[in-house]
């Protein structure tokens, strides 16, 4: 980071209040400890809180932490994905409540990278690493209802061996709660959105019920919920064209992403979802220091997606052209997980965990004929992803030698990840059966890996990390298919291996009372998913064939992490400082094919994400009761060196730009009242700066559909608590009515009640 960024950066931040507003509670933090009293204010989002995954398991991370108190008090929550939305330099690409295509982005990767960080549910992965998009790879949020939430742990950056490379955004631990007696809880909540863009407005409610049950009976403890949501979503996409369609009116006349003239004709993707989830944990105390749970999760969804048009005909009735159409989804996930662990806190622990997560059924059933006829039936398509999913299975063990301040850990791994997507035409895209195949992608990938680490507190004030991981990869069965007209294509793609070491290192020095520095410094194998390399890419009515040549990408991540804890429990800060250098980068491109332009993904050669990170929180701030916390990170992402760039426009080039995704600027800032033990105010604000989509950065128009605006937020909650058994909620969701777009529009201000009874 040098002075010339810092100058550019200064009047931004000057134009965003939200910024000065955290960086003036920052400075009153550091200076301000004259806290009165016990921590009578509400928990906040914690920086590093005690008993966070990081601790536990004593890995060198910066971590970053919410509780399930802090979710229910303070954060209009509909699925699990919603607790993130305030923690340092993350965001979570969800277009509508029910959207099962959100992604998160991290620091330094963006919302169409799922693939480079990792989501688990009590060690059960919930990355969908079949692909690394913002579609079919983005994470399956909804296996966990929050009301099974205990807490949430996100840990920064690749600098620990038990995790793959696909760690080197963040790693998300999810925890869910057992419980110690029987209980039981029953929530209703209720949202409505009112959204207007491009001429087309409407009211979209949604609807979610919730219903808890658990107990301990001796050995053994088991939780069962229930989750059953009812949404209706804004406008996701648009039909567009160059020239508005002759003999027709009500075409939108706007800007593409580029700047060049575009004509919205019409909404599209206007979805209503209908989504049940079901969950149950078992766990069981064989003995005094061994214990076996059992996880089995189930998830379906009916969704359609319809279009609305905005042109007329000259009789003003609605008019169509080609790019209007309609989808149906029948999906039904399945996940489990069994572990067994020891906890003698001895010499010795162990621990084997297995899992896995299928989609039993996964049919989309697609219109390609004319509307409005196609409405009610007509020729479609019907793609089936049934039979994709994933398995792992680890073991670990930790040896603390006696005398010794060491511990150390170790363990193996193996995965293995399945891709089947086949499209078939058919008669009637509503009810029609399979006709003839008009393309496919599938194949396979596993990796098996072995991995140590030695946690070593060799002085007082000082503790050394070291560890090591490697890994074999290999990539099989990969088939692709496409058609045009009556012909087919189709190709069997060779196998292809990658293996390599990922060594980590990380030096933590209290070089003061209440002060931490950690230097850390790690590197990361990221392998390509199946999706990137066998995925088909349409070009027109014509699919290419994917690359199943992509190289890995090989990652260099560093952090300098400097924390302070305040007095009597008050709250803490941190700063980190950060750099991650990724060679051969695995990023979506265009280039130009024939007459069109088509999208695939290629290594680029080098790219450097540094940056910086400022978190904090404080209790009893001002007045008792009164929390505020929150963070600012800037980070500068560069491609340096891109030698298979293709120009898209004359004169453009990538090199020197921005990493596609990546926000110069992010900033959360949280404050809650608690005046007494019934009532909790919140006041939430989340700021992001413009990304570019194209390496060449010439998406230069933020606000349209396809482009990628700034956006600051603000939300709000109110909770209540009529006794030991109820509670009430009111919330909103972008309450000043932020109109922007991330691609797509996103939710214009929604308004959340909630009612839950516990028992």
């Amino acid at each position: 980071m040098n002075s010339p960024h810092l100058r550019a950066a200064r009047p931004r931040l000057q134009r965003h209040p939200l910024m000065l507003a955290i960086l003036c509670a920052w400075s009153s933090t550091a200076l301000a400890q004259q806290a009165d009293g016990d921590n009578a204010g509400l928990p906040t989002v914690e920086v590093r809180g005690s008993g966070s995954v990081a601790e536990r398991k004593q890995l060198p991370q910066t971590s970053s932490s919410v509780t399930a108190d802090t979710a229910a008090e303070s954060i209009n929550v509909t699925d699990s994905s919603d607790a993130l939305k305030y923690l340092p330099s993350l965001s979570v690409r969800k277009r509508y409540i029910g959207d099962t295509q959100s992604p998160l982005a991290t620091r330094t990767t963006g919302v169409n990278a799922s693939a480079r960080s990792l989501i688990y549910a009590d060690g059960i992965l919930l990355s969908a690493l079949v692909n690394n998009n913002n579609g079919n790879g983005s994470p399956r949020w909804f296996m966990v209802a929050p009301e099974e939430i205990a807490r949430i742990d996100v840990m920064y950056g690749p600098f620990a061996a038990e995790y793959p490379g696909n760690s080197y955004g963040a790693v998300t631990e999810i925890t869910t709660r057992m419980p110690e007696q029987f209980e039981a809880s029953i929530k209703a909540q209720y949202a409505q959105q009112d959204f207007s863009h491009y001429g087309a407005s409407g009211t979209y409610r949604a609807q979610e019920y919730n219903v808890g049950l658990g107990d301990r009976s001796g050995a053994l403890a088991w939780r069962f919920s229930v989750n059953h949501l009812d949404s209706y979503s804004q406008p996701v996409t648009y039909v567009t064209a160059a020239s508005a369609p002759a003999g027709t009116s009500g075409a939108v006349p706007t800007q593409d992403r580029t700047g060049k003239n575009l004509y919205i004709l019409g909404a599209s993707g206007l979805t209503h979802t209908v989504q049940d989830t079901a969950h149950l944990k078992l766990s069981y105390d064989l003995n005094s220091t061994l214990t076996a749970t059992y996880t089995l999760g189930f998830w379906q969804n009916q969704a359609n997606a319809n279009p609305q048009t905005f042109l007329r005909n000259a009789a003003g009735a609605p008019a169509y052209t080609s790019g209007f159409s309609s989808n149906d989804v029948d999906q039904q996930q399945w996940m489990q997980g069994l572990e067994l662990r020891s906890k003698t806190g001895g010499q010795w622990d162990w621990q084997l965990a297995a899992s896995t997560l299928s989609a039993s059924r996964d049919l989309t059933r697609s219109s390609t004929a004319t509307f409005p006829a196609g409405q009610s039936g007509g020729a479609g398509t019907i793609a089936d992803a049934s039979g994709t999913g994933w398995s792992t299975l680890d073991a670990k063990g930790i040896w603390r030698p006696e005398g010794s301040a060491q511990v150390i850990s170790f363990g193996g791994h193996y995965d293995r990840y399945t891709l089947a997507t086949p499209t078939w035409n058919t008669s009637n895209w509503i009810s029609g059966g399979n006709a003839a195949l008009f393309s496919d992608s599938r194949g396979k990938t596993e990796t098996s890996a072995l991995w140590a680490q030695d946690v070593w507190r060799f002085a007082p004030a000082w503790k050394a990390t070291l560890g090591a991981r490697y890994e074999w990869w290999r990539a099989f069965d990969g088939y692709n298919y496409s058609s045009s007209g009556s012909t087919g294509f189709g190709f069997s793609q060779p196998q292809i291996r990658h293996n390599g070491l990922s060594p980590k290192a990380s030096l933590a020095w209290a070089f003061a009372d209440d002060w931490l520095a950690t230097l850390s410094t790690g590197r990361a194998l990221r392998f390509p998913t199946v999706g990137e390399l066998y995925q088909n890419v349409q070009q027109g009515s014509i699919y290419l064939q994917a690359n199943p040549n992509l190289k890995p990408e090989k990652v260099w991540s560093s952090e300098l992490a400097i924390e302070k804890q305040l007095q009597q429990g008050q709250g803490k800060w941190r700063v980190s400082l950060f750099e991650e250098r990724v060679a051969d980068a695995l990023i979506s491109q265009t280039s130009t094919i024939g007459s069109g332009v088509a999208s695939f993904t290629q290594n680029v050669d080098r790219t450097r994400q540094r940056g910086i990170e400022a978190a904090f929180e404080r209790n009893n701030l001002l007045l008792r009761g009164f929390s505020l916390n929150g963070s600012l990170t800037w980070v500068d992402a560069r491609i340096l060196e891109n030698k298979g760039y293709v120009a898209t426009t004359p004169g453009a080039s990538s090199v020197g730009k921005r990493t596609p995704y990546v926000p110069e600027w992010r900033a959360t800032l949280v404050a809650s009242y608690q005046p007494d033990d019934r009532w909790t105010y919140t006041l939430a604000g989340r700021y992001s700066g413009r990304v570019y989509a194209t390496v060449d950065n010439t998406d230069i128009n933020t606000h349209t559909y396809q482009g990628f605006d700034s956006y600051t937020v603000f939300d709000a909650r109110v909770r209540y608590r009529f006794d030991q058994h109820w509670s009430g909620a009111l919330g909103v969701d972008n309450l000043t009515n932020r109109d922007y777009f991330l691609f797509h529009p996103f939710p214009q201000r929604t308004v959340f009640a909630e009612l839950k009874y516990d028992f």
